[in-house]
């Protein structure tokens, strides 16, 4: 285990700017998920991190260790910082086991490190296996098991869960995480998924345009995040016209109260983000319910979204989580309340993805 430390990194690559000054601590034993858009500068920074690219400013050190600045690199082979590459890139030619053992010596390799790594992926008994013969899933907890191995002070995940479909997915980032928990590594995911990163990170780092604008715990940034950009790109998000008064947002929806963040936000017009999961629904005509129409039902199994109108003609969107219960019809007429608290922002802010 090591601490990670950025300070002001900056990576330019002819007139485009990749990193603008990009600070990060990723503490010691935690996993930090840097979630960005393409073409925000995650992949730059990883680089940079594992010593493919040298900054043009600022420093990385790792355990305390410079590692990386303008005038100085350490080359990639002696900072021992692992990579997880999107696809496994395992050896073809060697087993599960020689894939695992590769990069370790022979005390490790006499102590049993390569089966110990691959039982943490849950993957004993499979070390006689051939690549050819693993699916995508098994191929990517490999290639983690190999990346543990010599456990290094760091291990960097450039987004590995890419090639898989959505239900090994979820599996296999579970046993990853377990993996990584149980081995104490220091990790850094770089992935655009935001359930990846939420569900996954002790901490998140939103980049964009080349800063991170943003870190913090998951549900930090999930329920007070510092703009309507980052407000709209961890999660979904639903925005009305608000006049503040005192620590009250006065919604279409009825009055709300401010997140803690916003206290002492100046009274007048803004506006404020809800949740789809704060929006509940409750009989048309109900004691302090809003009238809604359903336009249009998106039905997912463990839950289903409403996109529904206002009688004044506002767009809101409500998640249903009760399995149990059907859906409103699209038509239907419905009434909604607000539960929880609303995150302010001035008027003609920066804007949401998506607005």
């Amino acid at each position: 285990m090591a601490e990670l430390r950025i300070a002001d990194v900056r990576k330019a690559f002819g007139r485009v700017q990749a990193l603008s000054g990009v600070d990060l601590t990723v503490r010691s034993g935690a996993l930090v998920a840097v979630l960005g858009p393409s073409g925000c500068g995650k992949t730059t920074l990883l680089r940079c991190i594992a010593g493919f690219e040298v900054p043009d400013a600022g420093e990385i050190r790792v355990d305390g260790r410079r590692v990386a600045t303008p005038d100085a690199a350490v080359a990639p082979e002696r900072r021992r910082i692992a990579v997880v590459p999107q696809e496994g890139a395992l050896f073809p030619h060697l087993s599960v086991l020689g894939n695992v053992a590769y990069g370790l010596d022979r005390a490790a390799r006499r102590a049993g490190r390569a089966a110990a790594v691959l039982n943490l992926v849950g993957l004993s008994g499979f070390q006689d296996r051939m690549p050819h013969h693993l699916s995508g899933g098994q191929q990517q907890r490999v290639a983690v098991a190999r990346a543990l191995a010599p456990r290094p002070p760091v291990v960097l995940l450039d987004e590995p869960f890419n090639a898989l479909d959505a239900a090994l997915r979820s599996e296999v980032r579970q046993d990853v995480w377990q993996a990584l928990r149980a081995d104490g590594a220091t990790a850094v995911l770089v992935t655009h998924d935001q359930s990846e990163a939420l569900s996954m990170a002790d901490d998140v780092a939103v980049m964009r345009d080349g800063r991170i604008v943003q870190s913090g715990p998951p549900e930090l940034l999930y329920g007070t995040p510092s703009d309507p950009w980052v407000a709209g790109f961890v999660g979904e998000a639903v925005w009305l016209p608000a006049v503040i008064d005192g620590d009250l947002a006065r919604t279409p929806l009825g009055a709300v109260p401010l997140t803690p963040a916003d206290s002492g936000v100046p009274t007048g017009p803004m506006r404020v983000m809800l949740r789809p999961e704060q929006i509940a629904l409750a009989a048309r005509g109900a004691p302090g319910a809003v009238a809604a129409t359903v336009v249009r039902r998106d039905f997912y199994g463990h839950d289903a979204v409403l996109a529904l109108r206002l009688g004044d003609g506002t767009p809101v969107a409500a998640r249903i989580f009760d399995p149990a219960a059907v859906p409103p019809a699209v038509g239907d007429e419905v009434g909604l309340r607000v539960r929880g608290t609303a995150r302010a922002f001035p008027l003609g802010g920066g804007m949401a993805p998506g607005d």
